[in-house]
């Protein structure tokens, strides 16, 4: 019940933000221009409408992932109000965990609400019902809860500032990992070679939710990769709530 007590709040908290509506706002304004671009290019109109708004609402979600994610924490520490939440018969990981999943809450909201939209437009624009689209929708909220225990790890331990940059320099990389490797085996010195392979071995390969071009171009993606590239997301959503629940743990606010 207190997680429950805290993701609820949370969720209350981050939809009544201005920033938030500013987002999703912009948001929308990708997938109207998307239609505009469409009318004026040469090519399939539908597989250009998918394709932008596809990346709209995959680049608007990380930004919030990130500049909210990394504020669950910081916004505490800012207002003094953590003092008050830690003296109450309350665990450190629940504060944590309620914190989580009320942005996975919203985060849920504006993925539902950014296709309904999108699909609409869709269907409104070229006939196209777009249901195959789906799978990449999907994988691209679990992208987005991976990058957000990811900044609520950050959070932990690190300003606002270096927490974004951190989150940031994570996604980045995450999206290189296949590259990581290559260069590992070009590399001369020893020293450099472990730190390549660490990284690759260490940091989400989050290309493994990038289907975005398959199902525009309607390669099809079976199930069977659906179920493993949740699962792996899943892994390192818990693996970094639990790192973030260590660290904070030992934090002291004093």
């Amino acid at each position: 019940m207190k997680v429950y007590a805290i993701a609820v709040n949370t969720f209350k908290e981050v939809i009544r933000d201005k920033i938030f509506y500013s987002l999703v706002f912009f948001a929308l304004l990708i997938l109207g221009m998307s239609v505009i671009m469409s009318a004026l290019t040469v090519g399939e109109r539908a597989k250009i409408i998918e394709d932008l708004s596809l990346a709209g609402i995959s680049i608007f979600g990380i930004i919030i992932s990130i500049f909210v994610g990394i504020g669950l924490v910081s916004k505490e520490l800012e207002k003094k109000t953590i003092y008050t939440i830690i003296s109450k018969p309350i665990q450190r990981y629940e504060f944590l965990l309620g914190k989580y999943l009320g942005l996975a809450l919203v985060l849920l909201a504006y993925i539902s609400v950014m296709t309904l939209v999108f699909l609409v437009v869709l269907l409104l624009s070229t006939g196209v019902l777009g249901v195959g689209l789906l799978p990449a929708v999907l994988l691209i909220y679990v992208e987005l809860l991976v990058v957000t225990a990811a900044a609520l790890l950050f959070s932990t331990f690190s300003t606002p500032t270096l927490s974004a940059t951190y989150t940031l320099a994570l996604y980045i990389i995450g999206h290189l990992t296949s590259d990581l490797k290559g260069l590992a085996a070009k590399a001369g010195a020893e020293s450099a070679k472990a730190v390549l392979e660490f990284l690759y071995y260490a940091l989400p390969n989050l290309e493994n939710f990038n289907i975005k071009g398959k199902v525009v171009h309607d390669v099809p993606v079976g199930a069977a990769y659906m179920f493993m590239a949740a699962g792996y997301g899943a892994f390192y959503v818990c693996a970094l709530l639990l790192l973030a629940a260590l660290i904070f743990q030992k934090r002291n606010f004093k």
